[in-house]
């Protein structure tokens, strides 16, 4: 369990004299997660996930929680945030920001099967046609300068063959960002980390998308590409199952057909998809933080998923 800022029960006790939720009932850390500290939250009133945001700062956290709440008003399953008395949904906790937010029934389902991913194809087309009038904007805090500035702090301690893919994947998403074709994308607030232990199903229906936290503007098919490169995938070597993949695809465009373009550089998204994992996973195992407990994911997993991503991927000029 990622427990950046331990909590104990008396601090949390204090925390919810400033909500009208009732009196805490139990407590208990969430073994998932590497970016923030998390808690299942039972009160007299209901169940609640209390965030404490570890990298995040104060004037990031508005954007995820006013999406989540516009969402949440748009029909979409997702965590909705608490006020607190005075209004506010962002709090402080332990000298770090803080929210507390609905708690979602159901599971995760970590071995889908077609139905699920087209439960998840539908629903994030639901979410991005939702975020259309969604005003706020910030960008994708993970997406490619990010990459660049962490890709030059891993290339010292990688081996060769890994910094000849990462200078090769940077310098191709680097001109491609550059094109006229790809500023022609649509775009808006994605979720940007929809992977299989963010989505909840209560039995085999999908009951919530959640962990808002990564969440930016960015192209809807870069968002496509993150859930297609998770849920469709075979994990011993990154290949799709032709049929997990029919149906993520074919429900998001019974709702939100892909325009031509995007069909065209859907290759090239799946392909910086799996670079972005691929790249955090190795910041993360090889500039990693202190925690009180952390067990950061295998970055060779999207390392293969890279590799597999370009193999499918017809080397062509770039669009221009």
């Amino acid at each position: 369990m990622a427990v950046f800022t331990p909590v104990d029960t008396a601090e949390v006790e204090q925390f919810l004299r400033g909500f009208e939720l009732g009196t805490l009932s139990s407590l208990q850390g969430i073994p998932s997660g590497i970016e923030n500290t998390n808690y299942f939250v039972d009160t007299t009133q209901g169940r609640f996930v209390l965030t404490l945001f570890e990298r995040l700062g104060a004037q990031q956290l508005p954007f995820y929680l006013q999406l989540m709440h516009h969402l949440a008003a748009h029909g979409i399953p997702v965590p909705d945030p608490m006020p607190a008395r005075d209004g506010r949904v962002l709090h402080e906790l332990k000298g770090k920001p803080a929210a507390l937010v609905t708690r979602l029934r159901g599971h995760s389902v970590l071995q889908p099967q077609a139905s699920h991913c087209a439960q998840i194809g539908a629903c994030m087309a639901r979410m991005h046609l939702a975020s259309r009038d969604f005003a706020p904007s910030q960008p994708n805090l993970r997406g490619l300068a990010w990459q660049r500035v962490t890709a030059d702090s891993l290339l010292p301690l990688i081996e060769p063959a890994q910094r000849e893919l990462l200078q090769s994947e940077i310098a191709h998403h680097s001109l491609l960002a550059s094109s006229p074709e790809y500023a022609a994308l649509p775009r808006g607030a994605v979720h940007a980390d929809l992977f299989r232990d963010n989505a909840l199903f209560d039995g085999d229906a999908l009951s919530g998308v959640f962990d808002w936290y990564f969440a930016g503007v960015d192209t809807w098919i870069f968002d496509l590409a993150v859930a297609l490169n998770d849920w469709c995938i075979e994990p011993a070597d990154g290949s799709f199952d032709a049929t997990r993949r029919a149906a993520l695809l074919d429900a998001y465009q019974q709702v939100r057909p892909l325009q031509p373009l995007e069909r065209e550089l859907l290759p090239d998204a799946l392909r910086a998809a799996a670079l972005r994992f691929w790249v955090s996973r190795l910041a993360d195992l090889l500039l990693p933080r202190d925690a009180h407990l952390l067990q950061p994911h295998d970055p060779r997993h999207f390392e293969r998923v890279l590799r597999q991503r370009r193999l499918e991927t017809r080397m062509r000029p770039l669009l221009g």
